[in-house]
């Protein structure tokens, strides 16, 4: 791996920790609150690509294994990795991964709203995919009423993914992705 890369991955793992100060919105009916970091996952899968972008995430993860307070509201340590918000923070990694991978694979011919329709599939929906049926496994409640109640970051997640798309491609003349593809 390079140096520059290496960078970037830090780069992108303190964005989402930035982000994870903007203070989430608690549900009083889901335990996992709107947070903006899943923003930081799409952004860094779009413009990292798919193995930059997940070590990015890898990176954030381990982080807050360590103790460090940066995810939404404060939290940090074992805890949030064990409980009902688990199931999320472990699919950043892979939601990256995959955004970055699709990203990658249309680069020459990348348009916002083909952006938007990669992080609306894995920056939204696989994302909840994967996290709600662990947080409903974790708080002990069917996967169906657990899918149903996760139907709530819905909205506010595809407007993630419009912005996303949008801070991707205007940056894009400076994307890892963009050396790759072009050789720059």
């Amino acid at each position: 791996m390079k140096t520059k890369e290496m960078v970037y991955a830090a780069l992108f793992a303190a964005l989402i920790a930035v982000l994870g100060m903007i203070p989430p919105i608690p549900l009083g009916f889901i335990p996992v609150p709107i947070t903006l970091q899943t923003l930081g996952v799409m952004l860094a899968g779009g413009f990292l690509g798919k193995k930059t972008g997940a070590l990015s995430l890898i990176l954030f993860i381990v982080l807050v294994a360590i103790g460090l307070p940066i995810l939404a509201g404060g939290s940090g340590g074992l805890a949030p990795l064990v409980g009902p918000t688990a199931g999320y923070i472990f699919s950043w990694p892979i939601a990256a991964f995959c955004i970055g991978w699709a990203s990658e694979k249309v680069w020459p011919r990348l348009k916002t709203w083909k952006l938007i329709a990669i992080n609306a599939v894995f920056g939204v929906l696989l994302v909840n995919l994967i996290g709600a049926p662990v947080m409903a496994l974790i708080t002990n409640t069917p996967i169906w009423p657990g899918l149903a109640a996760s139907a709530v970051f819905l909205p506010g997640d595809l407007i993630k993914a419009v912005v996303a798309a949008v801070v991707v491609i205007q940056a894009r003349a400076v994307s890892p992705i963009e050396e790759k593809v072009y050789g720059a």
